[in-house]
């Protein structure tokens, strides 16, 4: 917390009750919002992982389906961690700043799997995240997929930043540096495509020359997701604790989150002080802001519980009764219907199986069908 302004509070021993009610009104879990471009998860980004999981989570925080992204003013691309993100349209450059490495460490950091390909070809991480940026930039002068960017690329980068494809007999650059470059070089996704189509941005500037507003980020996750430590705000990035940027924003409160120190910033206090009781159900999809947290163990008590929620693979959506995680559920389309099937994690109280029906019936209508089945099992 090196150069921040910090001010311990009397909120000094907050449970995790408490933190969590205050998470759920912070992001909007409540429905007290009004159009898309309104809800304070934008402030982080909303991941779209699966495809279609970003427009449910904002319908359960909307109360109804979001309109088009267009329509709506956001935009989606890679970002955090490399992952798809939905943002506000008119804040893409400023993220793009924020996001950029502070240092060639710090890009390694972020580069996550393609940080030892980066080594072998010889030349300092930010400069290799430079230089695919400005290909792709220069490549990408109107709507292109995926595999042909990646195709025209492949010639324009070291060989030691390329993988073999078995499938398509080729050398592609690698992933993760390959997502990481994409927001730099100023391209969103093409809403109307189920695949990726890279779209440029108009007017793009070009690629960061230096890290700037990191800060808001930090803040945005302190405040959604907080109170939080350094190392949770590093790995929701996708960076190591000690290549967060110096200073930390000013005015945060430390607190004390089952006996450990974290900080939210300061004008939040009063809200973490005495939140409102949390709404009786949600269902949260795969990869929703409210899952985001670094902190699982606080989210999540039960080891078990934790994996059926973060599976390696084919990860579920969570049930919300009163601001807890009470259990899992997926889904699926069947003709015009959407079969939800819901794994408690104890006994649910007839109220809650209603609930569960009713947001049901929201995810059917966020995917396109006219009506859900629920099974409890």
């Amino acid at each position: 917390m090196t150069g921040a302004r910090t001010v311990r509070v009397n909120v000094s021993r907050v449970d995790r009750r408490q933190v969590l009610a205050y998470r759920v009104q912070a992001q909007g879990l409540h429905r007290d919002t009004g159009t898309a471009r309104d809800l304070a998860v934008l402030d982080l980004g909303v991941q779209d992982t699966p495809p279609g999981s970003a427009v449910q989570a904002m319908a359960v925080r909307l109360g109804s389906p979001p309109p088009p992204s267009v329509a709506a003013g956001l935009a989606t691309t890679w970002s955090v961690r490399g992952a798809p993100h939905v943002h506000r349209d008119d804040e893409l450059l400023g993220l793009s700043r924020a996001l950029w490495p502070g240092s060639d460490e710090d890009a390694l950091a972020r580069l996550d799997t393609s940080a030892s390909p980066v080594r072998g070809a010889g030349m300092p991480a930010r400069e290799a995240l430079r230089l695919v940026a400005e290909q792709i930039a220069d490549i990408v002068d109107e709507p292109m997929p995926k595999g042909e960017v990646s195709t025209a690329l492949t010639p324009r980068i070291p060989a030691a930043m390329t993988v073999d494809c078995r499938q398509c007999k080729a050398a592609h650059i690698v992933e993760t540096l390959f997502r990481s470059a994409v927001l730099p070089a100023g391209m969103t996704f093409d809403p109307g495509q189920r695949t990726v189509v890279f779209v440029p941005v108009p007017g793009w500037p070009g690629i960061p020359g230096e890290t700037v507003g990191a800060d808001r980020l930090i803040r945005g996750y302190l405040r959604l997701l907080g109170p939080a430590t350094p190392d949770e705000v590093a790995g929701f990035l996708g960076t190591k604790p000690s290549e967060l940027p110096a200073p930390w924003p000013q005015d945060l409160a430390e607190v004390e989150v089952e006996g450990t120190p974290a900080w939210i910033p300061e004008d939040a206090v009063a809200a973490l002080s005495a939140p409102p009781d949390p709404p009786a159900v949600r269902l949260l999809p795969p990869s929703d802001p409210f899952l985001q947290a670094r902190d699982r163990e606080l989210l999540v008590p039960a080891r078990e519980h934790q994996k059926a929620l973060w599976p390696i693979l084919g990860r579920p959506g969570a049930l919300l009764v009163d601001g807890e995680v009470a259990g899992i559920w997926r889904a699926r389309k069947k003709g015009r219907r959407l079969d939800v099937t819901v794994q408690p994690f104890g006994r649910l109280a007839a109220s809650a199986r209603r609930g569960v029906e009713e947001e049901a019936t929201l995810l059917a209508e966020a995917r396109g069908v006219t009506a859900a089945d629920v099974t409890v099992e």
